[in-house]
């Protein structure tokens, strides 16, 4: 594994950090790796990603999810099937139902369907899966059963979303969601893009910026959502993102 791609900033202060976790149970580590590294990543999500699209509707096909990959985009009927599930995605939001739509690349998928080998997400895969990187997940949430990270990397750009809910899947054993930030450094509030939590009352209490080389990481299962990102927005949002398993 290329030691480049994925350095851990040394200087992280562990305890401080495990002591903020403890008390809401959701943190953001900024500068979580080296900047080299950092720079890096980014530019394997910017430049060397095939982009497909993930998509959920709950009214649509007993709400099961839908990924579209890149080769399927370049279709007419791929791009046909986008738009129609683009639609249901817009009508399920409206009418209060779970719903998301935004860029993916199913790292976990890919690697297991071995569809390019040795390629820097199958690297990263490998990194978010080795000792240095569930340490650090150990040392600042205090769960020593996290034993190993599924991934996708994922790209809001505008009219992408991810609608209000709280990954409820015991049975997979998920305890810790994160969320490895990579954009734009002057990325700004306007642009959405938020991970947001929630209280019972539907009330926003507290929020991440996108940032560069920022780790989110939050208790499983927690009201959140990611915001809006409107058609006016420049860029979009890069990150690798996913659940830490105990088993």
């Amino acid at each position: 594994m290329a030691s480049d791609l994925f350095a851990l900033n040394p200087a992280l202060d562990r305890p401080a950090l495990a002591a903020e976790f403890a008390r809401v149970g959701r943190i953001q580590v900024r500068d979580v790796l080296t900047a080299e590294s950092a720079r890096e990543l980014r530019a394997v999500l910017a430049q060397h990603t095939r982009w497909g699209m993930a998509m959920s509707a709950a009214h649509v096909e007993g709400g099961k999810p839908r990924y579209l990959r890149a080769e399927a985009l370049a279709t007419e009927g791929g791009r046909q099937q986008a738009q129609a599930m683009g639609v249901a995605t817009n009508e399920a939001a409206a009418q209060g139902r779970y719903a998301y739509r935004y860029a993916s690349y199913p790292m976990l998928e890919a690697y297991l369907g071995r569809w390019d080998e040795g390629s820097p997400h199958d690297l990263l895969l490998e990194h978010l899966n080795a000792p240095d990187f569930l340490q650090l997940a150990r040392d600042v949430t205090g769960m020593d059963d996290l034993v190993k990270a599924d991934a996708q990397a994922t790209l809001y750009a505008g009219q992408h979303f991810l609608a209000l809910h709280n990954d409820s899947h015991v049975e997979e054993q998920w305890r810790i969601a994160y969320v490895l930030n990579l954009a734009s450094d002057d990325w700004r509030p306007d642009w959405g893009g938020y991970l947001v939590f929630y209280d019972e009352e539907g009330d926003i209490v507290q929020g991440f910026r996108p940032r560069f080389n920022a780790l989110n990481m939050f208790r499983v299962p927690m009201k959140h959502a990611v915001t809006f990102v409107p058609p006016f927005a420049p860029v979009g949002r890069f990150a690798v993102t996913g659940w830490l398993r105990a088993g």
